[in-house]
């Protein structure tokens, strides 16, 4: 987003942390103590990024993510605020985490800024329902905080239109609400005409199919049910799984299914072999818990869908992760192991239905979430709130 920007000739800086996610360990080139200031020469009008020291607990809890999440608000906080004297025309703030957003306030108080607010989770209420935090008193006051910060800012936008649907029941006027989804570059993610050379390297034949989980590897996933489906399919030899990405619970997953010869397991991926990656599927996996059921939107749909391969998706009917692979895929109930091994089975007897459903994901995923279009939208809504057409 920030270099999409840039490259327009908008002036920008980003104020982040050094990259530790999804791992929970900051990377080796970076240092979790020290800020550090770089420019992006990619960009030619000039991209300043600003990195500031956190702490990530080796262990997580409820406790530990709040310390986690408010060590970077505190490393932060003096860089937002000395960016007063740059007198910025609108501070863009995402959630998570939303720790940072009174840092942000009091800028826009000092300058007269525009506050943009974009929710990418609800982290407070998956916080809740997932488990992580369970205090009645710690959640009432932490959605009086929330609520008052949604109140303060002058745009909310969120990536889904349930998500949308939730900022109004938390009281922010629709008329402030903007629609915001993640975008993909589709000439970056695209069906290839040849197999993926992952096949190759993974000795996986090309007549096997091949039923990919690619992401993070955390606990709102509900990454059990695809050790529970390798199982119960441990028989049908032309049926692979290949589970890709790194997180808390790989270490559960990958003991889950230990002894398992139709289970390989992959390492995060380099940007440059993502096509290749999301090209091996022939089914893509798509499991989430029922809890966590619109209060985010899983960013590995995008790429699923404009790969052009079908996604099997856990979610209840009438949620945003349904509607969107309805018709793309098959939508089974959320923690059924039995229906998933049913949709895989179905995908995998059925090369027509995969091609046909593969190819409705790709039309929606160019018509509906190319990075050129929705940025062009966000573009002109950031002109709008500052009142520069």
């Amino acid at each position: 987003m920030a270099n999409w920007l840039a490259s327009r000739g908008h002036q920008v800086r980003v104020v982040t942390a050094p990259p530790y996610y999804p791992d929970w360990r900051v990377r080796p080139e970076y240092s979790r103590w020290r800020y550090k200031i770089a420019l992006n020469g990619h960009s030619p009008h000039g991209l300043e990024i600003i990195r500031c020291p956190l702490w990530v607990p080796r262990t997580k809890s409820g406790v530990r993510r709040l310390l986690h999440l408010a060590s970077f608000a505190a490393s932060s906080s003096p860089v937002l605020l000395s960016q007063a004297r740059w007198r910025p025309d609108v501070l863009i703030v995402i959630e998570p985490t939303l720790f940072c957003s009174p840092a942000a306030l009091a800028v826009a108080r000092l300058t007269g800024a525009k506050v943009w607010l974009h929710v990418q989770d609800f982290e407070i209420d998956a916080a809740f329902e997932l488990g992580l935090l369970t205090s009645p008193a710690i959640r009432k006051l932490a959605l009086a905080v929330e609520r008052s910060i949604l109140n303060r800012c002058d745009r909310v936008s969120t990536i889904s239109e349930k998500m949308v649907e939730r900022l109004e029941q938390k009281g922010v006027l629709r008329s402030r609400c903007v629609l915001f989804p993640n975008s993909i570059d589709t000439q970056t993610i695209f069906p290839m005409p040849t197999a993926s050379s992952f096949r190759c390297e993974l000795g996986i034949s090309d007549s096997a199919v091949v039923a990919l989980y690619s992401g993070s590897m955390g606990e709102k996933q509900g990454l059990h049910l695809l050790a529970e489906a390798a199982q119960c399919l441990a028989g049908h030899s032309y049926i692979r799984f290949v589970l890709c990405g790194e997180g808390p619970y790989r270490t559960n997953l990958m003991s889950l299914v230990s002894g398992l010869h139709n289970v390989t397991f992959l390492p995060l991926q380099p940007d440059s072999r993502l096509n290749d990656l999301f090209n091996l599927a022939d089914i893509h996996l798509l499991p989430q818990r029922d809890d966590a059921a619109d209060l985010l939107m899983p960013g590995k749909l995008r790429e699923m869908l404009a790969s052009g391969r079908p996604v099997v998706a856990t979610a209840r009917p009438g949620t945003q992760i349904a509607s969107c692979v309805q018709g793309r895929g098959l939508v089974i109930p959320p923690g059924s192991s039995s229906a998933l091994v049913s949709a895989i089975c179905r995908l995998a007897a059925d090369t027509d239905l995969r091609k046909q459903m593969g190819a409705e994901g790709r039309k929606f995923a160019v018509a509906n979430l190319g990075r050129d279009r929705l940025m062009q939208d966000f573009e002109k809504s950031l002109a709008a709130v500052c009142e520069r057409e």
